[in-house]
């Protein structure tokens, strides 16, 4: 028994030794070896990266590394990003789009944090908790073939933002709960007198393939391809969902095309304008009386449903270490990818006007109150939503083939049919020519 005894004390002091330990980790000591490194970043001129440029002084004083962000327009910040590590540049952190991330992974860009974890022990948070982050979030946003490669950091629910008092002077008291009473019931009493019930950033690009074209599939049921991953866009669900986002313009701004999401989120700040589906990120814009008008109207509810239920778009981006940086160079860049994701600093992130993808940020019912927008972006990611587009590699080049083909559907140059037709045409060509017919790729969408 006394033997016994002092085995359980031998062990208890192990443990206790070991907690001792987790607790005594520290960002100062882990990056005392880092001090003077800079590590290279490109950043969006969106909230979520406003806000961590606020954040960034306190982690280069406790540090003494060096964060050197660029900002780049998302539509340049791929080619950007593809460029630098083609000719190995100085890019030490990838910012990875939700469909990015299956090229970064696959061309080796990349680090897996496995990869991290061991050759970088003692630079791991022991509250690092992959498990805090909503799992939605990060299967789609930093998981690849079952491997962890990036943390989420800009994270996107699709949400009706509304103003109320708009609604309120054409005779309603709560927003729609479907596209069809959006379409037939709002529309026509919100637009008058040079306003508009809606507006859909719909600029070619990205915008317009993943925010404009692909949000009106698949609440209809449809999708962009079938089982075996041909094209599905001339089924009767697709064709439904387009046709529907054709007759929705008449309730929209003249030269609708052209808005991106700062045109689309203006429009509502300022009144031209009495819905908008955008993303979770934009409640700061909005609610900020220096760039909106609304403050006091403004109002936020789930995306509408459509046919198939409500499935509002899912988008955002993961920040991953970059396999082209030295050693010195990829620690402290782990260092604050791991910080800036990180529990302790998820409400400051907030407050910023960024939103945090871990859980227990949305367990004080106190904090979530003064955000509006949470409570149906954390259902959404609760429930799990389509991943609207898919994440592999050759999602570059079919978006463009969408952006150009939704464009001409959208400002009358072609037919919803023409139009589906032949982006499938020409979207069964890249994947043919990519393997995925032959069985040199797995049919995963």
């Amino acid at each position: 028994m006394k033997k016994l005894l002092s085995k359980c004390c031998a062990v208890a002091a192990f443990l206790t030794l070991g907690v001792s330990f987790a607790q005594a980790w520290s960002l100062e000591e882990a990056a005392k070896d880092y001090k003077g490194t800079e590590i290279k970043v490109i950043f969006l001129d969106r909230p979520g990266y406003r806000a961590t440029i606020k954040m960034l002084p306190e982690f280069e004083q406790k540090t003494g590394i060096k964060v050197s962000p660029e900002i780049v327009p998302y539509e340049s910040t791929r080619e950007k990003e593809v460029l630098d590590f083609s000719a190995q540049g100085d890019l030490s952190i990838a910012l990875v789009d939700l469909v990015w991330l299956g090229e970064f992974a696959e061309s080796g860009w990349i680090v897996p944090i496995d990869d991290i974890k061991k050759k970088f022990p003692d630079l791991i948070d022991p509250d690092l908790d992959l498990n805090d982050f909503f799992p939605l979030l990060l299967n789609a946003f930093g998981t690849w073939n079952n491997t962890v490669y990036g943390l989420p950091f800009d994270n996107y629910s699709g949400l009706l933002y509304y103003n109320k008092d708009m609604l309120k002077q054409a005779g309603f008291d709560k927003p729609p709960e479907t596209w069809d009473e959006v379409l037939n019931v709002y529309g026509p009493k919100l637009t008058k007198d040079g306003k508009y019930a809606f507006a859909l950033q719909s600029r070619r690009g990205e915008t317009q393939s993943c925010d404009s074209f692909m949000r009106f599939i698949w609440p209809w049921g449809g999708s962009l391809l079938d089982a075996k991953f041909k094209p599905n866009l001339l089924s009767p669900k697709d064709q439904e969902g387009l046709e529907f986002r054709q007759k929705l313009e008449k309730y929209m701004p003249p030269g609708i095309v052209d808005f991106d999401h700062i045109e689309a989120v203006n429009a509502l700040a300022q009144g031209q304008v009495a819905m908008i589906t955008e993303w979770s990120a934009f409640y700061s814009t909005l609610a900020d009386p220096k760039t909106s008008k609304i403050v006091n109207d403004l109002a936020v509810a789930p995306e509408p449903k459509g046919p198939a239920g409500r499935k509002p778009a899912l988008g955002g981006f993961s920040l991953a270490v970059t396999t082209q940086a030295d050693d010195k160079k990829k620690g402290a860049a782990w260092l604050f990818i791991q910080w800036v994701t990180s529990k302790a600093k998820a409400k400051e992130y907030v407050e910023n006007g960024g939103v945090s993808g871990r859980q227990s940020t949305y367990q004080d019912k106190d904090f979530i109150a003064k955000y509006p927008f949470v409570p149906p972006m954390v259902e959404s990611w609760q429930q799990g939503v389509p991943e609207f587009r898919p994440r592999f590699a050759e999602w570059p080049q079919l978006s463009e083939i969408i952006a150009e083909w939704g464009t001409k559907m959208m400002d009358g140059q072609s037919s919803v049919k023409q139009a589906s037709a032949e982006i499938g045409t020409r979207v069964e060509d890249v994947l043919k020519k990519a393997g995925y017919y032959d069985g040199k790729k797995p049919l995963a969408q």
